[in-house]
């Protein structure tokens, strides 16, 4: 099995390009829902982030979403903490994941932070899901209702395009410009062979 890395940045466009691969019959481990779902089933998680942030983390053993993203959008620290205890499980998870769809020739894993956990490592090769930050900013607003500060917070505390970019092996460009399936179908073709 080949595995292809993919990541971007917030509203970059990630998360079409995992269910253009997924309609292509690739399977796709997206880091993010698997990480949340690790972060509120982990009692070893649970404990670590309620030492370090306190018992309101969790209520009645449900994460508290907005407490967590306000800690880590905001500070590096905390940031560094948290990837430091989840991202582990994560590629425990991400290991298990990989033995049960090893009968498939190309698998994805999606992660907006691939780089920034050295969740590369466990990859083939990276791709890179990249649009003009405009674009990323209009979607996200569109999206989550979230306000530009917010937004631009999110986008600064992860690498920058160019730093992803650098890093990847192929790029999917998503400007609503130039067509997104035939540049994922041409790159699932030539992983393929």
């Amino acid at each position: 099995m080949k595995v292809i890395g993919l990541t971007g940045g917030i509203g970059s466009g990630k998360s079409t390009v995992s269910r253009l691969f997924e309609l292509m019959e690739i399977p796709v481990y997206i880091a993010d829902t698997e990480s949340k779902r690790i972060t509120e089933s982990s009692t070893v998680i649970m404990k670590k982030l309620t030492q370090q942030f306190g018992k309101d983390l969790y209520k009645d053993g449900k994460l508290n979403k907005s407490l967590l993203a306000t800690l880590i959008f905001e500070n590096d620290e905390n940031r560094l903490f948290v990837n430091s205890v989840i991202h582990p499980e994560v590629r425990i998870d991400f290991a298990k994941w990989k033995e049960r769809n090893a009968d498939f020739p190309l698998a994805v894993i999606e992660s907006a932070i691939l780089f920034e956990t050295g969740l590369n490592e466990t990859v083939d090769v990276s791709l890179a899901v990249a649009a003009p930050e405009e674009t990323r900013i209009r979607r996200v607003e569109l999206r989550d209702g979230l306000s530009r500060k917010s937004i631009l917070s999110r986008i600064r505390s992860q690498f920058s395009d160019e730093e992803k970019i650098s890093r990847s092996d192929y790029i999917i460009h998503n400007d609503d410009i130039q067509p997104l399936i035939p540049q994922v179908e041409k790159i699932a073709k030539i992983l393929s062979q």
